[in-house]
């Protein structure tokens, strides 16, 4: 099993993080990891992107120019990273975000009404875990009990009170998700 993911949007909508848990939730379950950060000047407001791999097998390099699966948080990254998807491979979006939908037919692409349900919750921190949840229903790479052990480790201690109600964000996401709308 091997899995390159990239994971794009804007910064504050929690892609370095998710790529984070992600990355620890496959050393949670033994695997190889590599998670690579890219992102702009601006801390909230820029671009921010993060490459993820989970392997059985060691990774030869971070570098990537195709991805298993990409999850696009804003029209920018859908432009630049739909076209990078392998052909069969998976295109995550968040339905709020994204004005000119998908059109590639040989990849397999899904939406999740993210932003939609996080105001519904009251919670935009939120928003990052279900589409979290969103992926690992679609590609279940890391099981959901590992994810909250990466929550965990890539949490500071002062926010691990919010553990639970980020573990029912993921869940939810699972439920939200669907073939592209």
């Amino acid at each position: 099993m091997k899995e390159e993911i990239i994971i794009s949007g804007f910064g504050g909508q929690g892609v370095l993080s998710m790529g984070k848990i992600l990355a620890y939730a496959g050393i949670m379950e033994g695997k190889e990891v590599s998670w690579m950060p890219a992102y702009g000047p601006e801390q909230r407001g820029g671009t921010a992107n993060v490459t993820v791999i989970l392997s059985d097998k060691p990774i030869a390099s971070p570098i990537l120019n195709r991805y298993d699966t990409a999850i696009v948080l804003n029209q920018p990254s859908l432009e630049k990273f739909e076209p990078l998807v392998k052909p069969g491979g998976c295109l995550i979006y968040d339905s709020y975000s994204i004005l000119t939908k998908p059109t590639r037919t040989d990849i397999n692409a899904y939406c999740i009404d993210a932003m939609v349900e996080a105001a519904r919750m009251q919670n935009a921190k939120v928003f990052n875990m279900l589409i979290l949840g969103g992926l690992l229903k679609v590609r279940p790479i890391a099981s959901v009990d590992d994810v909250v052990k990466g929550l965990y480790k890539a949490l500071p201690e002062r926010h691990h009170k919010l553990i639970p109600m980020n573990e029912a964000a993921i869940r939810r996401g699972m439920e939200l998700i669907t073939p592209s709308c």
